[in-house]
């Protein structure tokens, strides 16, 4: 008789090298926890009632390790942002508590890039211990068009030295007038109005005219508003002028007028370009899954792990800005990335390029 031999197949290339992780549970973890914002230990407990026994800390050592094999991908999605000429920029708090120099009740901060060529946007979370100019300055650095953001000042440096054209944003100053009108007095039958309740009104007819020609190309909606928002822009702005000196200063009403007539020209920046929004509503909706799941998990134990959360975050928004399911998509860069060794296959792992 012949010698039996036994020939075993070649193991499949794993993101993470040795690992029990399938790459679908992988996906699901990511999906989890940055889509459907449940906290790591609440998968645990999942996991268990169906006979898993995977700890959240080697769910959390998972996540950390995939933000280096990641890494090329991210650097990638960065570049081809910055190829675009139209930017909306967002930031918000994120607690991380063992931050070297930092008390962890401390403030630190997740950046929020979205925008790039107009039919394959990149949505990019970026984790800074700062709130400082300097973290848009390398955000930003070697981009140039046009940056829509609300009006915080730390975006002024990069704007001046990059030849940035900003813009403001409408429901920025229109939540200040709703904030006003909230902490009025309840008024009775046959009261007149507030202020703030006047120049909601106003500013409800600059979104009237968006949702009229929205459906309309670019050419044509810089046509319609220079014909109609900017009459109706011109009537705002003469009605905040006058009735900044009716209201007690420093009142909200106050200083929603304030606001408004400080940023006036970067507010009415998108009437120039009809590519660009009266808001940077596609900005916050991409960070708001971020909040929601900063309500459930609390915060970040370490840098490494926020910087992690900024990755997954971004690939699972940049997916389903271009249409995408996200486990699918995740799903299929985990099964590619380990046999990804040049920049085309990387490339070949963009949501735009997914076959």
């Amino acid at each position: 008789l012949g010698e039996t031999q036994i020939i075993s197949a070649q193991r499949p290339a794993h993101p993470l090298g040795k690992s029990i992780a399938s790459v679908a549970l992988l996906a699901h973890i990511l999906v989890s926890k940055y889509a459907d914002a449940l906290p790591l230990y609440r998968l645990e407990q999942i996991l268990k009632r169906y006979g898993g026994s995977i700890t959240r800390t080697t769910m959390a050592n998972w996540i950390i390790r995939l933000d280096d094999v990641f890494m090329p991908l991210m650097n990638l999605l960065r570049e081809h942002q910055l190829s675009g000429s139209y930017l909306q920029g967002d930031e918000t708090r994120i607690q991380v508590l063992k931050e070297d120099g930092k008390p962890a009740t401390s403030d630190k901060w997740m950046w929020l890039i979205r925008g790039g060529p107009p039919d394959q946007p990149a949505v990019l979370f970026e984790y800074d211990t700062s709130r400082s100019e300097a973290v848009p300055s390398r955000l930003l650095d070697g981009y140039e068009g046009v940056l829509q953001t609300d009006g915080y000042a730390g975006y002024n440096k990069v704007c001046r030295d990059n030849n940035i054209t900003r813009i403001g944003c409408w429901d920025h100053a229109r939540r200040k007038f709703i904030d006003a009108s909230k902490a009025s007095p309840a008024k009775k039958k046959g009261e007149k109005v507030s202020k703030a309740d006047v120049a909601i009104g106003k500013i409800r007819k600059h979104y009237v005219i968006e949702d009229r020609i929205k459906k309309l190309k670019a050419e044509q909606k810089t046509e319609q508003r220079q014909q109609l928002s900017k009459p109706v822009l011109d009537d705002l702005k003469d009605w905040l002028e006058k009735n900044i000196r009716r209201v007690p200063k420093d009142s909200l009403t106050w200083i929603a007028i304030n606001y408004t007539l400080n940023q006036w020209d970067l507010l009415i920046g998108y009437c120039d370009d009809g590519s660009l929004n009266i808001s940077n509503a596609l900005a916050e909706n991409a960070i708001r899954p971020f909040a929601v799941g900063r309500r459930n998990w609390l915060f970040s134990d370490t840098p490494r792990g926020a910087k992690a959360s900024a990755t997954c975050y971004s690939l699972i928004e940049t997916a389903k800005a271009n249409g995408l399911e996200p486990f699918k998509y995740l799903h299929y860069v985990l099964k590619n990335i380990a046999q990804a060794d040049t920049v085309e296959k990387y490339e070949a792992l963009l949501p735009w390029n997914m076959k």
